[in-house]
């Protein structure tokens, strides 16, 4: 089976950064970029902050 030439990983709730980094190296991927989005909840009508996602665009390692 071939591995897609592009993915998306994100950082898990619990994991940190340079955990989601090792990730990407140990699946093949090298990082290509990256993004972030604010996850809110709704509050009494307030949207409120809960946390930051962040994504790691990822592509094949030639190696």
């Amino acid at each position: 089976m071939s591995q897609k030439k592009t993915v998306w990983f994100e950082v898990g709730e619990e994991e940190s950064i340079d955990d989601c980094l090792k990730r990407m190296a140990a699946d093949g991927y090298m990082v290509a970029g990256r993004k972030e989005e604010p996850l809110f909840t709704e509050v009494n009508g307030q949207y409120v902050p809960v946390r930051q996602l962040i994504k790691f665009k990822g592509i094949l390692a030639d190696e």
